[in-house]
């Protein structure tokens, strides 16, 4: 049911002027999605408090509710097409009475962490680019006749919602930067081991996957009401500069069960790490930052180590905001292991000094789809200094890409062998005191591992000489000119 409707939606959003690339369709397709799980959110309330003898009090006044304006029904339970808008009429009241109206919730709310405020950002943040009223029209009646009340129904919509930010990485290198392979991330949060009542954060949360695989993690485990309340309000903490972004993981999260996301809308680099207090510390991080950035100096006046690379500043943050004893599994590129840069260096003694860094994961390529950058994956907990360091070289056995992605079994052996540190073919350990103490390389070559010969291909050598020929060629033509 999900699936045909959300091909449906896209090929009405590909007529579409406005909505050119699968960033376009994710973001029109999630306000319109958040509308309806919001009317069957009230619906729900208000079912519950009449039974228990309560008057419930809407969030969203009759005329701009789902019910009133996009889906109203006759007595039959029908669209009633008499009070349904359509054409210009839907527009023009989309643009410029209901969006105004649900901007305004972000002043009125009572708090930044109520359903209320993400109501007012998420609106303040997207306009709608459905142009035409009669496409709105037809996207609207496929959303209508969804139905996600039952836990098996928001399972299915939010895989789907996943799979289309999934497909936001072909859209350009800014849709990619919003997805991380949902295996690995399941493999960090299993190492990681997040208990109830401790609090996760990801301060580059993009679509919030980290945030919404740790829930997952964690819901079969809520065995009492007390339980669930501590998930949905006390647990899961993010923030997201991208206004695109921030919108999806709201949307996301929602849709795994979280009502009110503790998500804030913000440049978290732009936080001065001296103003940390006990009170804004973690138990528990996961993220992925972006890498490769370049921020500026009024950034990076923000931290102890000053460089430009995004990334390694993100690192020291996540340091920080973590209390002692609080355990992280952070993605950065392979190359901070072993760069020779003032900045570098200095980060992984740091890192060193400050954390116990038990667990480098070493990711090969492909494992980000479009990403041309090998990864690592840091697991470290704060308090302690490094003493060993277990390495894990990942080798599914395949060259991965769109076609043959990563999967759960292909990080089986890692959590397994990770639990008791286990040497073998693809796992080994580094005592702290072999690191060099000048630079705190912490680039290792596998000692275990078998060394391979590849033998190259007659037409690889072929091509070789070839080449080697005309340049020869071309060496003798230039000596010739001279003499």
């Amino acid at each position: 049911m999900f699936e045909q409707a959300f091909k449906n939606i896209d090929d009405v959003l590909w007529k579409e002027a406005g909505c050119t690339t699968e960033l376009d369709y994710t973001e029109q397709t999630s306000w319109l999605l958040f509308l309806k799980y919001l009317d069957g959110l009230e619906q729900e309330k208000a079912t519950e408090a009449e039974l228990e003898g309560r008057k419930y009090n809407h969030i969203i006044a009759s005329p701009y509710r789902w019910d009133t304006w996009a889906a109203p029904k006759d007595a039959s339970g029908k669209l009633d097409h008499n009070k349904a808008l359509t054409g210009d009429d839907l527009c023009e009241f989309v643009d410029r009475t209901l969006f105004p109206y649900l901007q305004g919730f972000k002043q009125t709310a009572s708090g930044p962490n109520t359903l209320e405020y993400k109501i007012g950002e998420i609106f303040g943040e997207i306009k709608n680019k459905i142009s035409s009223g009669y496409n709105l029209r037809e996207i609207i009646d496929q959303i209508d006749a969804l139905r996600f009340r039952s836990q098996t129904e928001k399972h299915e919509l939010s895989h789907l919602y996943e799979a289309k930010i999934k497909n936001m990485g072909n859209a350009g290198r800014n849709g990619g930067e919003y997805y991380t392979p949902r295996p690995l991330i399941r493999a960090m949060v299993q190492v990681t081991a997040p208990k109830i009542g401790e609090t996760i954060y990801d301060g580059a949360c993009g679509s919030a996957g980290f945030l919404c695989e740790a829930f997952d993690y964690l819901r079969p485990l809520a065995s009492k009401a007390a339980d669930l309340k501590t998930l949905q309000e006390r647990t899961f903490y993010g923030k997201e500069k991208k206004s695109l972004a921030y919108v999806i993981a709201i949307m996301n999260m929602i849709l795994h069960g979280i009502e009110a996301p503790n998500i804030q809308h913000t440049n978290t680099l732009a936080e001065n790490l001296a103003d940390v207090q006990e009170k804004d510390r973690f138990d528990i991080v996961l993220a992925n930052p972006p890498f490769g950035g370049k921020e500026r100096k009024e950034v990076q006046q923000n931290f102890p180590i000053r460089t430009g690379e995004t990334a390694f500043l993100f690192l020291q943050h996540f340091i920080k905001l973590l209390r002692a004893g609080g355990r992280a599994a952070i993605v950065i590129k392979n190359t901070f292991l072993s760069n020779t840069d003032n900045a570098s260096v200095s980060l992984r003694k740091h890192l060193l000094e400050s954390c116990n860094l038990h667990t480098v994961l070493d990711c090969p390529g492909g494992t980000f789809l479009g990403a041309g950058v090998k990864t690592v994956v840091l697991f470290f907990e704060k308090g302690a200094p490094t003493r060993k360091v277990w390495y894990y070289q990942l080798d599914p056995g395949r060259n991965m890409g769109k076609t043959n992605p990563l999967n759960d079994a292909d990080l089986a052996e890692f959590i397994t062998l990770q639990k008791t540190f286990a040497d073998s073919g693809k796992s080994w350990s580094v005592d702290a005191g072999n690191i060099d103490a000048t630079t705190f390389d912490l680039a290792v070559k596998n000692p275990n591992a078998v060394e391979t010969v590849t033998h190259r291909s007659p037409q690889d050598i072929m091509e070789e000489i070839a080449a080697l020929d005309a340049e020869s060629a071309e060496v003798l033509a230039s000596i010739r000119d001279l003499l």
